[in-house]
C-alpha cells in the first residue's frame, strides 16, 4: 500500500459525533474543502458499517475542479468506497450504495453469499475473515487499491491507530465541547504503538476557518502482518 492516511475531525473533548440521532457538524467550510482534496487524492475511502448505518455517508468528492482533475488524470470520477461488516446489516438503499464510485463490502466468509444476494447489484462483496488492519490492507491491495483514506468510525480508527497501520494522520479539531458521556470518541481504550516514548511527528499545523488541522507523520508504519 503506497499511502494509508487517517482523517478525522473531533471536538475539544475528543468526540467525533454527538450521542443523538442527528449528525454533529464539526468541520468548517475551509476544512471540508481540504478534506475533499484528501479524498480526491486517494483510490478508496474506508468506513465501518456502523458509520454507514449511523451517518448514511455518500463519501464522494464534492468539488467539481477536483473531480475534473481526477478525470484528466485518467482516474474514476470518485474514489472507491469500502466498508466492512461482521453482521451483514447493510441497507442497499443507503447513500453509500446509491452514488459515487466503486463500492466494496468486506465480510466474513459465512456472510458472503447472503450479502451477494442482497448487495450484488450495488457493490462487490469480498471475503475478509480476519478484520485486522494488515488483512484489510492486503485485501484492498488485491482489489487494486494503492492509496487509502480511513475516515472512521471509532472502531476502525482505534484499530489502525493502535496498530500503527498508517503513514499519515490528518487530525482536525473544532473549537467547542460536546460533553456527552455516550457520544463517540476518536478512539477506544487500547494498547497503542505510539505512546509517550514513540511519538508521531508533527509535520504542520494549519487553521482552516475556525478549525485547527494537525498533519502528523508515522515514520514507522506497520502495514503488514508480523
Amino acid at each position: 500500500m503506497d499511502l494509508v492516511q487517517l482523517s478525522v475531525c473531533m471536538s475539544l473533548d475528543g468526540h467525533i459525533d454527538s450521542a443523538g440521532a442527528d449528525r454533529l457538524l464539526l468541520s468548517s467550510p475551509e476544512d471540508s474543502r481540504d478534506m475533499h482534496a484528501a479524498r480526491a487524492a486517494c483510490d478508496a475511502i474506508l468506513v465501518g458499517a456502523g458509520t454507514v448505518r449511523r451517518d448514511d455517508p455518500r463519501l464522494t468528492v464534492r468539488d467539481a475542479a477536483l473531480v475534473a482533475r481526477r478525470l484528466e488524470e485518467g482516474r474514476p470520477e470518485h474514489p472507491a468506497k469500502v466498508t466492512l461488516t461482521r453482521s451483514g446489516r447493510l441497507d442497499p438503499a443507503a447513500g453509500f450504495f446509491r452514488c459515487g464510485g466503486r463500492r466494496l463490502v468486506l465480510c466474513p466468509a459465512p456472510r458472503a453469499a447472503t450479502l451477494r444476494d442482497r448487495l450484488g447489484e450495488v457493490a462487490e462483496v469480498v471475503v475478509l475473515d480476519d478484520p485486522v488492519p494488515a488483512a484489510i490492507l492486503a485485501t484492498l491491495a488485491g482489489c487494486g487499491i494503492r492509496r487509502l483514506l480511513v475516515e472512521g468510525g471509532t472502531g476502525i480508527l482505534t484499530q489502525f491507530l493502535a496498530a500503527g497501520a498508517f503513514h499519515r494522520l490528518r487530525l482536525a479539531m473544532a473549537p467547542f465541547f460536546v460533553g456527552q458521556a455516550g457520544a463517540p470518541r476518536l478512539t477506544h481504550p487500547g494498547r497503542y504503538l505510539h505512546g509517550p516514548g514513540n511519538r508521531l511527528r508533527v509535520e504542520r499545523v494549519r487553521q482552516l476557518g475556525d478549525v485547527v488541522v494537525t498533519d502528523l507523520v508515522n515514520g514507522t508504519p506497520r502495514l503488514a502482518a508480523e
